[in-house]
């Protein structure tokens, strides 16, 4: 993670963490945060006139704290997903790409934490950063009609799971049995910008257990 991206994310949990009056949410992405506020619950100085500058200026406030700070070490969420065969339908082609064997795929899939950049796309749609380049691979060249709530793709040297079943061109490694998108509850999305993800393999009759957990 550079300076910028690292700048972002501790913005952001800066302001969540210390919010101010009018603050409704954060949406941080690759090297930017948007910040949502409601303007009529701005706590806004008698002698202020201008609601955007105030806010503004607030912003910069939190952004001067943050300089020098060290945030503590990262909580990283595992994610067991099932390589390969009907829940990886593309994990060959990945493998054939760069040369590679199917387990070296999914090894180096799996040898590191990835940040959560940003949420988008689809609801709950994580885009994470730290992709290797020896498993980078181009998009297919006509997108899938349908692709499993759950399914992890690689796009370039993009890696992100799929929460609901949607049209998409990521080539398709594996799937994981977790829900990421649950609208009964809050947040409804299990993964949000700023947490890091690991990925861990696992087999069909675990993919089942956990899937079977959760219904």
């Amino acid at each position: 993670m550079n300076r910028d991206e690292a700048c972002v994310q501790t913005l952001t949990r800066r302001i969540e963490a210390n919010p101010f009056p009018g603050f409704v949410e954060c949406v941080p992405a690759f090297t930017s945060v948007t910040v949502f506020y409601d303007p009529f619950e701005l706590d806004l100085p008698l002698h202020e006139t201008g609601r955007m500058d105030y806010v503004q200026s607030l912003l910069e406030t939190y952004m001067a704290d943050i300089q020098g700070t060290h945030e503590a070490e990262p909580v990283v969420i595992d994610i067991p997903v099932c390589y390969g065969g009907g829940f990886g339908p593309d994990l060959e082609e990945v493998a054939s790409i760069n040369n590679l064997t199917t387990q070296d795929v999914v090894r180096i899939h799996t040898a590191q934490a990835y940040l959560v950049y940003a949420v988008g796309f689809a609801p709950g749609f994580p885009y994470l950063g730290g992709l290797d380049e020896r498993i980078a691979a181009p998009r297919k060249p006509s997108p899938r009609l349908a692709i499993p709530a759950g399914s992890v793709g690689i796009a370039g040297t993009q890696t992100g799971i799929y929460p609901v079943e949607t049209p998409g061109g990521w080539q398709i490694i594996g799937r994981t049995p977790l829900s990421l998108f649950r609208p009964d509850q809050d947040p409804p999305a299990l993964l949000r910008g700023g947490e890091y993800i690991r990925f861990r393999q696992i087999d069909a009759a675990e993919y089942e257990r956990i899937k079977g957990a959760q219904s």
